[in-house]
């Protein structure tokens, strides 16, 4: 749609890349701003959250190396290039949850709050995120009829990422935004209600985004590899949904039981 913003003498900007680092900046904010409201220590949150970018993106970068390995096989600098495409989504989030454990273990931060002050960051930086791949043309969808289907037109993006051009395809890129935007809302609008305990926001993250992107796959035109009839992030998905209702249950059993007073105030109201 707009890959390129604009160069500086012959050195490009891409609208990708900027995007995709304003989405992490206002991923980190808001989640070190709610680990600090939480009470946990600001300083360990930034360094884990930045530990967090680094090990999405090469996780990011390295799903992206196993689904689509002959492209990248081929050109082994594309690989590396944060301009144009940050990599597979789910690979950045495997990889930065393995590391964010580590870590949290390491200095000994309270595991399950601290993910929950970081889930609603990830959605609100997949959010931006979209938008960025949206401006660049890649994570694009089939062709359709519908009414709000986008055609592209840039020359540059199919260059960069083989977007097919003047043709009507499914927004993808918006409806995945439009997806985390609403999951961001709920994580945020339901975290106070109801039976609390650690690790509900997080786990309810993890629960909403693979049923979501479950779906939107559905709607995906570009080549990013497959398991059968189900495309890897399908896979990964459907893989994830029982872990996070599984994970959900154990932690509100283990969750200690509400003060019989709330309890009775909860009846009356």
């Amino acid at each position: 749609m707009h890959p390129l913003l604009f160069e500086v003498g012959r050195f490009p900007v891409y609208t990708y890349g900027l995007l995709l680092a304003a989405a992490y900046l206002t991923g980190l904010w808001l989640a070190v701003r709610r680990a600090r409201a939480g009470g946990l220590n600001g300083d360990r949150v930034m360094d884990l959250g930045i530990l967090i970018i680094a090990s999405a993106l090469v996780g990011a970068k390295l799903l992206l190396l196993v689904v689509d390995f002959g492209q990248y096989s081929r050109n082994p600098a594309e690989l590396f290039s944060l301009f144009r495409s940050g990599g597979v989504f789910y690979g950045g989030l495997i990889v930065a949850v393995v590391a964010a454990m580590w870590y949290m273990r390491r200095t000994r931060l309270p595991l399950w709050p601290t993910t929950d002050a970081f889930a609603p960051g990830i959605a609100l930086g997949h959010v931006v995120g979209r938008l960025g791949c949206l401006m660049a043309g890649c994570c694009y969808g089939r062709p359709a009829s519908v009414r709000w289907a986008i055609t592209f037109t840039n020359p540059l993006a199919a260059e960069n990422v083989g977007t097919p051009l003047g043709v009507p395809l499914h927004p993808t890129q918006l409806y995945e935004a439009g997806a985390e935007l609403v999951i961001l809302v709920l994580l945020l609008a339901t975290e106070r209600r109801g039976r609390q305990f650690p690790g509900r926001t997080f786990w309810l993250y993890m629960l909403l985004y693979a049923v979501t992107r479950f779906v939107i796959e559905f709607y995906r035109g570009d080549p990013r590899g497959a398991v059968g009839v189900l495309s890897t992030s399908q896979l990964i998905s459907v893989i994830l949904v029982p872990i996070s209702v599984a994970m959900l249950i154990r932690l509100v059993r283990r969750a200690p039981a509400p003060p019989p007073a709330a309890a009775a105030r909860k009846r009356v109201a």
